[in-house]
């Protein structure tokens, strides 16, 4: 008998989680509407920088040359859907300053060290820091309708006179 009302249970609540799926959720997540431009005041001291799928640019203030190679990963949860994790997404970024190599750098939009994802990094005195990755997956494409359509924006701090060269 007391097998019977576990697996009746178990059953109850896969329908009730089934049926929380299909209930469609609100979204507080902003989406991309229009063009949007290359430098976005958020506050008075950070200013973002945005970088479509393969686009370079030569950064004067920051004697630096970055290009945005691509995603490498996107596990973020789409939208519409209950996820256990909410993912993360991984941006491949080409540094080169005026009297080094270039280097390819990896930055994620979020922080877990056990997996080796950083949200920022340090080239050349300089911390870039990964703030934005549009557009955001969706239940209906996922993430395969995406590749060549990223956009990211970076944030990158001047560092101070002590500062070491990565």
């Amino acid at each position: 008998m007391l097998h019977k009302t576990i697996i009746f249970g178990l059953g109850l609540l896969t329908l009730a989680n089934c049926n929380a799926q299909k209930e469609p959720k609100t979204s507080t997540k902003n989406t991309v509407t229009g063009e949007i431009k290359d430098v976005k005041s958020m506050n008075k001291d950070e200013n973002i920088i945005y970088f479509n799928e393969g686009e370079n640019k030569f950064l004067k203030e920051y004697e630096m040359n970055v290009t945005f190679k691509g995603i490498s990963e996107d596990s973020r949860c789409p939208e519409g859907v209950n996820c256990m994790w909410a993912g993360v997404a991984v941006a491949q970024i080409e540094v080169m300053g005026i009297a080094t190599r270039p280097m390819t750098v990896n930055i994620a939009t979020t922080e877990n060290a056990g997996r080796n994802y950083h949200q920022s990094t340090d080239f050349n005195g300089n911390t870039i820091s990964l703030k934005e990755v549009n557009p955001y997956p969706t239940s209906k494409d996922g993430v395969k309708g995406l590749a060549g359509k990223y956009r990211i924006g970076i944030v990158i701090k001047k560092g101070g006179e002590n500062s070491t060269t990565k």
